[in-house]
């Protein structure tokens, strides 16, 4: 699904800005990571660069309908891009994660055993940009 987004979003999703990820965990409380996330606005996704057995993966893991928010804050400007939220480590899925993630930051994601990434399927997009 394609997201279209306004230029001056789009501007700030390839700032190289640490972000936070929202999961909900087992007891429907919040969990809250600081992570670096990409966006891929052909797809309609947000990847976030995980660990398998991390307690976001775990999290989105245990619900069939888990949903998580990725947020990103510049100074006034914000974005949260919310939606769906599935875990893989299929190597497709992997490979297109690692591509975004170091064309946003210029460099690889740390690669530890159990990588994994957290695919989001934005359907609802909130902001000040």
């Amino acid at each position: 699904m394609s997201v279209l987004l306004p230029p001056a979003a789009e501007a700030l999703l390839i700032e190289r800005d640490t972000c936070t990820l929202t999961t909900i965990r087992a007891d429907g409380t919040p969990h809250v990571a600081p992570v670096r996330f990409t966006w891929d606005p052909t797809s309609g996704l947000a990847r976030v660069m995980t660990v398998f057995n991390r307690a976001k993966s775990r999290n989105i893991r245990s619900r069939a309908d888990s949903r998580a928010v990725a947020c990103q804050v510049s100074e006034a400007r914000w974005i949260s891009l919310e939606g769906g939220a599935v875990v893989s480590t299929d190597p497709r899925r992997l490979a297109a994660g690692i591509q975004l993630y170091t064309k946003r930051y210029w460099t690889p994601p740390p690669t530890p055993p159990g990588l994994a990434v957290i695919e989001i399927a934005v359907d609802r997009v909130l902001g000040l940009y």
